[in-house]
């Protein structure tokens, strides 16, 4: 038996008193009041009731957020909740899926809804807290951006974009261009100038912001070189607004069409106080133009409608995060990755959005629980590489810092080792709901998420998203409990992409995800639906290991070698093994990084094949380990199986630009350890 298999009971249980307080209580007594046939009496039937009643589920989400739209003569916000809510195909303008048809908002005015003076953005970076805006200020200076990109011609449709790094005038400039109905994109200034091209490139927007410089690692980094470069390289670039950040004093001439932020604001001085005028329009108009990572070819171009947006980032703070006014909110998170687009999303509940750029841990100064201590942040948001290296560099934040206001800490980006739950109830804090979430920028939201009313389990993302109806699917589309197959969704969601950008008959869509199962999402994670309806991630299904014929999740393997002091992280591929051209078996291979000094010896490798022989299985135990001393990720920080699976097997990676240090792939390549 697994040790993951063992019989345990929680980690961490609500009191009754957090139970009665929680925005889902509350949610539920309303669908009770309201629905009172509907059987709704705890989170499982009303999780049932979600998913097989979602034309009266999301209208109750909507009620619940006090969503703000145009409402008609008869006081509706909308003619139809959904049509076509039998396809969860990609939307169809007459076959559907197609959500709140008839209703027309702004998703920039459901986020500005409170203009008094509690904070709204408090602002971070490896020097200390930088800057403090109300949300009556958040208010003012969107107000006063809004003008400028109106006075330069942007409106409905048109895309701005921003080269950024996560500081507050990327936040306001969003909403500037959402208040316009305008499209914004957004990539972190840690991407090079081909991974940019590659982007923006495609959706051509006439506007992009950027900083002449930021900080990493306590280095000062450019930006203007790259950015003179991406700007010469799309022609639709019609403006640079460079907003002074560390230096100043560099100038923005440097850059054709440049402005520096305070010269373009003064473009639209005229305007005086006049109110921001919020355009309003339909549910399924475009907001944020996203990316896939681009490991295998192109990235595509995920279009996400203004409401779906809004929808289901307002169900997942109000009831699945209990975010309210009080709240401080903090994730971890580049503008170049969606659950930027998340955090930002806090302020539709008047919490106060907590930013950091910079590194996440700097030699000698945990910065980030610093932060969190004299910020008092009370949901902590960052990934599951991140608590591996604090608990690997051993620190203690329950013994160093005053952490009384942390309510909840939420992880994603990749699994959650059960180690990584041990390490935040011992070391970080005991009375804290640790909520291991997952999604995706291709959904902009979660499949997996907390759940304030209920225990959290060693291990296990703690449910499945209401009105999400997730499912795990073997080869055949049989749903499985209990084993571990394809996570599906079998019926459609708000926040599906409205549309891919230059694919006008669906064809890149559809072929992201329905091929494998017909009229079905699948979303390429591996997984296990639990006996505690949770569900513990393996990884991606395509990079699944299959020796022998048995599949197997990578992280299964990553949870435990991690664990060892000495593996500072590691990667696990399967190698094919036999002739080229003939059918042959494949064996596991595990690379690893270890502490800085170390060599890998007999001894180690039998230490790290003998604690996932006797945490797993004798199927999972590597054939082959061997140390890099570096391994590749994504500019997202997520490591790279799949091109280090090509480099082994001498096939072209396809796009190294989306590669945040592709010469780590080197060290793969022609390895004489892997040659026998």
């Amino acid at each position: 038996m697994r040790h993951e298999d063992r019989v345990e009971p929680p980690i961490w249980t609500p009191t009754a008193e957090q139970v009665s307080r929680a925005r889902m209580t509350r949610f539920i007594e309303l669908v009770r009041s309201a629905e009172p046939n509907a059987g709704v009496t705890d989170y499982a039937s009303l999780y049932a009731w979600s998913v097989t009643k979602r034309d009266r589920f999301w209208p109750r989400v909507w009620d619940f957020c006090e969503v703000i739209a145009d409402r008609s003569a008869n006081g509706s916000q909308w003619d139809d909740v959904v049509i076509g809510g039998d396809r969860t195909a990609p939307p169809d303008p007459v076959k559907g899926p197609r959500w709140f048809v008839g209703a027309r908002l702004n998703f920039a005015e459901n986020l500005l809804r409170y203009r008094d003076e509690r904070e709204a953005l408090v602002f971070w970076n490896e020097l200390g807290a930088q800057r403090r805006l109300s949300y009556a200020q958040l208010y003012d200076e969107v107000r006063a951006v809004a003008a400028a990109l109106s006075a330069h011609g942007i409106g409905v449709g048109d895309r701005v974009a921003g080269f950024m790094p996560n500081i507050p005038e990327t936040v306001i400039a969003m909403l500037a261009t959402a208040s316009l109905g305008a499209v914004w994109s957004s990539c972190s200034p840690d991407f090079g100038v081909p991974g940019v091209l590659d982007r923006f490139g495609q959706i051509e927007p006439r506007v992009l912001f950027c900083t002449e410089s930021y900080r990493y690692g306590g280095k000062t980094i450019d930006c203007l070189e790259r950015v003179r470069e991406i700007a010469g390289r799309i022609p639709s670039i019609e403006r640079v607004v460079v907003v002074p950040y560390l230096q100043e004093d560099r100038a923005a001439a440097s850059v054709a069409n440049g402005l520096t932020w305070d010269e373009f604001t003064a473009l639209a001085a005229t305007r005086g106080d006049a109110p921001l005028e919020f355009t309003r329009l339909p549910f399924d108009h475009p907001l944020y133009i996203m990316y896939s990572s681009g490991t295998t070819g192109l990235p595509k171009c995920m279009v996400h409608g203004a409401g779906g947006t809004l929808l289901q980032h307002l169900k997942e703070h109000a009831l699945h995060t209990d975010i309210g006014r009080d709240d401080r909110v903090f994730y971890f998170t580049t503008c170049g990755w969606m659950m930027w687009n998340w955090l930002v999303s806090s302020l539709a509940m008047g919490a106060t959005v907590v930013l950091y750029d910079g590194a996440p841990l700097l030699r000698k100064r945990a910065v980030l629980w610093e932060m969190a201590a004299e910020e008092r942040i009370t949901v902590f948001g960052t990934s599951a590489k991140w608590l591996a290296l604090a608990e690997k560099e051993g620190l203690r934040p329950a013994e160093t810092r005053e952490l009384s206001s942390l309510r909840s800490i939420l992880s994603t980006g990749s699994p959650l080792a059960a180690h990584s739950f041990d390490y935040v109830y011992e070391h970080v804090k005991r009375d804290v709901r640790l909520s291991s979430i997952s999604g995706g920028t291709d959904i902009i939201s979660c499949f997996a998420l907390g759940n304030p009313i209920a225990p959290v389990w060693r291990g296990e993302l703690q449910t499945r998203g209401l009105g999400m109806r997730v499912e795990i699917f073997d080869e055949n589309g049989t749903s499985l409990i209990g084993e571990p197959g394809e996570l599906v969704c079998t019926a459609p969601f708000p926040s599906m992409p409205v549309a891919f950008w230059n694919d006008p008959d669906g064809a890149k869509y559809r072929a992201a995800y329905f091929t494998q199962y017909p009229n079905v999402w699948r979303h390429g994670d591996w997984a296990t639906l639990t006996e505690h309806d949770g569900l513990v991630i393996y990884g991606r299904s395509d990079a699944t290991l299959n020796p022998g014929g048995i599949r197997i999740g990578t992280a299964e393997i990553y949870r435990q070698v991690e664990q060892l002091p000495e593996v500072i992280e590691s990667l696990v591929i399967g190698q094919e093994i036999g002739d080229p051209g003939e059918s042959g078996d494949v064996r596991i291979v595990l690379f690893v990084r270890l502490a800085e000094g170390l060599q890998l010896d007999e001894t180690l490798r039998d230490r790290i094949r003998d604690v996932i022989r006797r945490n797993t299985s004798s199927h999972h135990v590597p054939k082959k380990i061997v140390q890099v001393s570096d391994i590749p990720r994504t500019i997202s920080g997520k490591i790279t199986e799949l091109a280090v699976r090509d480099v082994v097997h001498g096939r072209p990676v396809k796009n190294v630009d989306a590669l945040a240090n592709p010469q780590a792939l080197e060290l793969f390549r022609d390895l004489p350890d892997l040659r026998s």
